[in-house]
């Protein structure tokens, strides 16, 4: 199903559809003609009233309108054909509306509801506001309902996408090989982690991935997340998904056109040139880890929170085995890392027992116990440097899980010294000449400050769960003033029968669960 501008030439078939939907409630023959005038649709009204369809592959599902003159408006039509109700169609129409709404400054909108259908309208967060007369039937009154559209609230939102929907490119093995070449188990790796690419914004338009996801996948997060219908470009896996696309002349032109922020993975020279930005020669310096730790030594001594643990460089892994060996004689840990990785690849915590470590050169590190935190935050085009949130990872040995945002999840003093370091990276960060998503992740050590271990120039597992949250509390939970924990969670392989089985047990799961 996608939705789309209505066309002056469909006025009489949505009329008919319009009639019929009526007509689907009980109502007799005679009480639908005393309704076909106020509900007739004449083909100057597609314009004027902002008239948008709902269609699949068999054709027309449902129309809907917004009229009147911001700040305040109706929603006009709201019509689903008989074969569609109960699909999701209404809903999607609806949130449709309320969006466009809101991009034209509309900040309350007024419903003149069927009886029949205050219910729906009442779910979806409306207000009854009293009555009002029929336009068609004398003596009859309807239910009267208001909708505020509130603003976007976070900055932060406003930042990344103006608060809009966006295309999404899930170009993780793309920006991974940047740093190196990829086997091809690492780049099937890398293609299962761009299902995360589906979060890349609160709202997504269009996904495009490296390659084919099964249709369930897609529906599910749909439904679940009350996004309107996306649309998927999938199976563009060579010579890179930017590349890929920029060598489709024509679906290069569809994104553009659209006119919707372009959100990628990683940054790449593809993406920049798709998107018509600039990508600085030093801008991904600092997803070195190398180059992150030696930004954390000059800035630690600003922040007392901060204990930046010891790193140095070996030149291989005969180097990395007698000195992680000496290490453990003397009871310690040690974090071996090659110089870039995502998701915990290229990290391990030695602690004496083999372990096989690639060639090198390869860095050494104090390991630090203790619980893991991420600070997100973002750089926007004019360098200036957005908080999002601190959350709580769930990491097991060195491999991601999952992370939780929300209120008390993260202590008030740990969070103050999160964002303040965080923040200073960030302009760090940004006098590269990036330009995009951040986070820096962090350990809280025995003694209670914070270690911090890296920098990750894109987006990430936790920043799924804040990328949900803003949805998920607008849509679910809409009368209420504070916001839920939100907790992301990795997910199987896909396409194959472990995606749907594990959907099932995510759709069972408590709401504060989230599929990625």
């Amino acid at each position: 199903m996608r939705i789309r501008q209505a066309r002056a030439e469909e006025a009489e078939a949505l009329t008919a559809l319009v009639l019929r939907s009526k007509a689907y409630w009980g109502y007799d023959e005679a009480f639908v003609a005393a309704c076909r005038d106020e509900l007739t649709i004449e083909a100057s009204d597609v314009a004027e009233h902002r008239i948008v369809v709902a269609e699949d592959e068999l054709g027309l599902r449902g129309v809907a309108s917004l009229m009147g003159t911001a700040p305040s408006g109706e929603l006009g039509l709201l019509f689903v054909e008989p074969r569609a109700i109960g699909t999701g169609t209404g809903r999607a129409l609806y949130r449709h509306v309320l969006a466009a709404a809101r991009e034209l400054g509309f900040t309350q909108l007024k419903i003149e509801a069927d009886p029949n259908a205050e219910p729906f309208y009442r779910a979806m967060g409306a207000r009854p506001a009293g009555v009002a007369p029929s336009g068609s039937v004398p003596e009859r009154t309807l239910p009267l309902l208001e909708v505020d559209l509130s603003p976007v609230r976070d900055g932060w939102l406003q930042a990344w996408t103006g608060g809009r929907r966006a295309v999404h490119l899930g170009n993780v093995a793309e920006f991974q090989a940047q740093f190196g070449e990829l086997s091809e188990q690492a780049r099937g790796e890398s293609a299962h982690y761009s299902c995360l690419s589906a979060f890349a914004s609160p709202h997504p338009a269009v996904l495009v991935l490296p390659r084919p996801v099964p249709p369930s996948w897609i529906g599910l997060l749909t439904r679940e997340l009350a996004w309107d219908p996306v649309d998927v470009f999938d199976g563009l896996d060579a010579p890179g998904l930017g590349a890929a696309v920029l060598a489709r002349p024509a679906l290069a032109a569809h994104l553009r056109g659209l006119g919707l922020p372009l959100v990628a993975w990683g940054k790449v020279p593809a993406f920049a040139e798709l998107a018509g930005e600039e990508l600085a020669p030093a801008a991904l310096r600092y997803e070195s880890k190398r180059e992150a730790h030696r930004l954390f030594v000059r800035l630690a001594p600003d922040h007392p929170g901060i204990a930046v643990p010891r790193q140095w460089t070996v030149r291989n892994r005969w180097a990395a085995t007698r000195a992680v060996r000496a290490r453990a004689r003397r009871g310690h840990s040690t974090v071996v890392k090659t110089e870039h990785g995502a998701g915990g690849a290229g990290t391990w915590v030695v602690d004496g027992n083999p372990v096989r470590l690639p060639h090198g050169p390869l860095l050494l590190e104090e390991h630090v116990p203790g619980h893991d935190l991420t600070y997100d935050g973002i750089v926007d085009a004019a360098g200036v440097v957005h908080d999002v949130g601190v959350a709580v990872m769930d990491v097991r040995g060195t491999a991601y899980q999952g992370a939780t945002v929300g209120p008390l999840v993260v202590p008030a003093a740990a969070a103050v010294v999160a964002s303040r370091f965080g923040h200073a990276v960030g302009e760090q960060v940004a006098a590269t000449g990036y330009r995009g998503w951040f986070d820096v992740d962090l350990v809280a050590g025995p003694d209670g400050r914070l270690a911090p271990t890296e920098i990750n120039l894109r987006l990430t597992g936790p920043s799924t769960a804040f990328m949900i949250r803003p949805g998920w509390t607008r849509s679910a939970v809409a009368t209420t003033s504070s916001a839920p924990s939100i907790t992301s969670r990795s997910a199987p392989a896909f396409p194959d029968v472990s995606w749907t089985r594990w959907c099932a047990v995510c759709r069972a799961a408590a709401p504060s669960t989230t599929p990625c």
